[in-house]
């Protein structure tokens, strides 16, 4: 875990009177009562009680970062349905499933409004539409789990259309002429970091907006060329730092019209304006007249602050939508009504009415909610034993593994293990049908990885990056993002890994198909029966997910005798041509899948991620703001003030100081990620201190953290 380093020479502010004024100003309490009354209000000085003084770290954070301190934003705050999430999870898993997919109806209402509005989104089409027809470049940039929507707008959506358009001898002699003769290339999606990124966040990049313009610059994009820049929050610095690249080729040709860039340059976001404006960064963005904003936001996610669910939801079907009315304009120049229907374009909807189809996307998950429960009851079953799971995914990989690695950074969980690691330490392995490493990236990429060369980004960082801690992290980062990196990884459902990794006796194997992969599964030399019959085999249990299979299909028609949780999403490929509805119906089966099996396991209490690892400037706000809220939340509970007396709310620069403290302790013990969490420590050591009035020690609090967890902790602390 990268973190804030504790060796950080010279902080300027380090001066006894300053940091006084600095503690008095953000509301730490210095002064203290030794005992106090249940019922009278208690004014404890905190960090006098736990022998804390504010490291120099904590200092810089609080009054320097403040750019980075988002708890204000929307989606940092939590859901009022999905409250007890936890809570409800444990009693009925069938009903935390329903209360999770209920915070989608959020996206359904923006969807609407969207809809309503026909000049909402026309911009962007008429912009792709234009961009396909002259020729020009695509590029579309995320951070995280944006970065990994840019890459399957690319690899699951715009390349395996276009592949397949041009294999039509009656469709593509009418197009070559009028196309680029690459066209299925001339979308990029690309995330902060590059393909490296697709396994696990490369710390200190996307707090960097140098590292968004050297990305831009590294693939050739140029004036004229489309740039959407996406960011669930609205404030990543590498999003920010390429669109704000993309317009400069503008300014610096000496040629900047407003009205001319607008068209060509897309900022997609989900905070309302009014919050963001307070981030310099993104009142760069928001403000420039010469880029158009697209505001999606929905309002807080159903886990706080996690935006791999309802902010990335929404902007994947949005720019699906886009990408899909515009080639539908293109194509509708050159081909008939019949030769249109041939490469998925029946019907001649509009946007509006593409963005209505979500609602039945999300109708069809919900019916399928008991067997999802199934599902998540045995998988969490499974790691609840130490065991681990094994999912096989072949038109469905991109979605699988972004869900799979996705829970890493999310739940505090071990990352996707390379392949010389000699035994198991991440609880589940993504597999594809492919004989090899190098044949499994192309599966998944369409194209050859790609990293970041060293020689290209090193120099930049050293010379560009004043901020020490952000081009230490940067610099280390880089190392592990080159094109070496592939090598690293292997998802093939290969010999070698068959042998070395098989799903084993009470592991899980899931098998996932789309589509006219279900006939594969009653074949016996298939990849998915060969993985299927190997569950059995070795002693594993075993899921199977459908995605686009008839009505009424039943598991025992496609595997013989086979046994266990059975998911059917009846999702039709009728004016689905990037297969948009399909993949999308999965990613929301998946991420309420994982999010309740990760809930059951502890990782989330109420609705709030208390595992997050504050790896980074954002992450480290993140976990102020849960220690802060988690903290006052049990203080303010009737059952604590009867046995404990009231007390004001602890502040942000305590929470954050104690945090720090947490993170130093835990990095010289050399905890590893997935053991402990400095959010949990930190609330564990906060309450129980003041429940016993006295300091509890950083060891003391992590004996309980491990022989009763957080969960347990909160439910019994009045």
């Amino acid at each position: 875990m990268t973190s804030i380093s504790t060796d950080r020479k010279g902080p300027p502010f380090i001066l006894i009177p300053i940091i006084f004024l600095f503690l008095i100003g953000t509301g730490f309490h210095l002064s203290a009562r030794s005992q106090d009354l249940p019922g009278q209000t208690a004014r404890a000085g905190l960090l006098k009680l736990l022998r804390l003084e504010a490291s120099p770290e904590s200092i810089d954070y609080v009054q320097r970062r403040t750019q980075f301190q988002l708890h204000t934003l929307l989606t940092e705050q939590r859901h009022p349905k999905t409250w007890n999430l936890s809570e409800r999870l444990q009693k009925d898993v069938a009903d935390g499933l329903r209360m999770l997919c209920s915070v989608d109806e959020d996206i359904l209402v923006r969807l609407q409004a969207l809809a309503s509005d026909r000049q909402a989104l026309e911009p962007l089409v008429a912009a792709l539409e234009q961009a396909v027809l002259d020729r020009r470049r695509i590029y579309i940039y995320g951070c995280g789990a944006t970065g990994r929507l840019a890459k399957q707008m690319e690899s699951s959506f715009w390349r395996p259309f276009w592949r397949t358009v041009k294999a039509d001898s009656r469709v593509w002699p009418k197009l070559e002429d009028r196309l680029s003769a690459s066209v299925e290339d001339d979308l990029t999606g690309e995330m902060t970091g590059a393909d490296r990124a697709l396994i696990s966040s490369l710390e200190g990049f996307e707090d960097l907006p140098l590292i968004g313009r050297l990305q831009l610059s590294d693939w050739g994009v140029r004036r004229g060329d489309v740039v959407i820049g996406v960011t669930e929050g609205g404030e990543t610095s590498s999003v920010i730092g390429t669109v704000l690249a993309a317009l400069d080729e503008w300014k610096e040709n000496g040629i900047y019209d407003p009205a001319e860039t607008r068209k060509r340059l897309f900022f997609i976001y989900n905070n309302p304006d009014e919050r963001l404006l307070l981030f310099t960064r993104s009142r760069q963005v928001i403000e420039e007249p010469g880029i158009t904003r697209i505001n999606l936001t929905t309002g807080p996610q159903a886990i706080t602050g996690s935006t791999r669910m309802q902010a990335t939801t929404i902007e994947t079907f949005v720019i699906g939508c886009a990408l899909e009315s515009a080639v539908a304009r293109v194509l509708g120049r050159f081909l008939s009504s019949r030769e249109l229907a041939r490469v998925g374009f029946p019907d001649d909807l509009t946007i509006e009415q593409r963005l209505q189809g979500f609602r039945s996307i999300l109708e069809e998950v919900r019916r399928n909610i008991p067997a999802i429960a199934a599902l998540t009851v045995l998988e969490s079953d499974t790691y609840g034993a130490a065991r681990f799971s094994t999912y096989l995914a072949g038109r469905a990989l991109i979605t699988v593994f972004i869900d799979s690695t996705e829970r890493s950074p999310t739940f505090r969980l071990f990352p996707l293990d390379p392949k010389a690691e000699p035994k198991r330490k991440c609880w589940i392995q993504v597999w594809t049908p492919a004989a090899s490493l190098e044949e499994a990236w192309g599966s998944f990429l369409g194209r050859p990885f790609r990293g970041l060369s060293s020689e290209l980004y090193r120099k930049p960082f050293e010379e560009e990056i004043e901020d020490p801690y952000l081009q230490a992290a940067a610099l280390e980062s880089l190392k592990k993002a080159g094109n070496d990196q592939q090598f690293l990884y292997d998802f093939s459902f290969s010999e070698d890994n068959v042998r070395k990794r098989s799903p084993q006796k009470d592991d899980l194997g899931v098998v996932i198909i789309i589509g006219p992969e279900a006939e594969s599964l009653k074949q016996a030399g298939s990849p998915f029966r060969k993985f299927s019959d190997l569950c059995r085999e070795n002693g594993a249990r075993l899921g199977l997910i459908v995605v686009g299979g008839e009505p009424g299909l039943k598991m025992a028609e496609l595997l013989p005798g086979a046994s266990g949780p059975f998911i059917s999403l009846n999702i039709s490929s009728a004016n689905d041509p990037f297969g948009l509805r399909r993949q999308l119906g999965l990613k929301m089966m998946l991420n309420a899948h994982s999010t309740a099996v990760m809930t059951r396991l502890g990782r989330v209490i109420g609705n709030t991620m208390t595992n997050v690892s504050p790896s980074n400037l954002k992450l480290i706000g993140r976990a102020t703001y849960l220690i802060q809220s988690q903290v006052n939340d049990v203080l303010s509970r009737p059952g604590w003030v009867r046995l404990n007396g009231r007390r004001e709310p602890i502040t942000y620069g305590e929470a954050n100081v104690i945090l720090f403290d947490a993170i130093a302790f835990l990095k010289e013990r050399k905890e590893t990620v997935g053991q402990t969490a400095e959010v949990a420590l930190s609330i564990i050591r906060i309450l129980e201190s003041l429940r016993q009035r006295r300091g509890l020690t950083n060891d003391e609090a992590l004996e309980i953290v491990r022989k009763v967890g957080l969960n347990r902790f909160l439910a019994t602390i009045d």
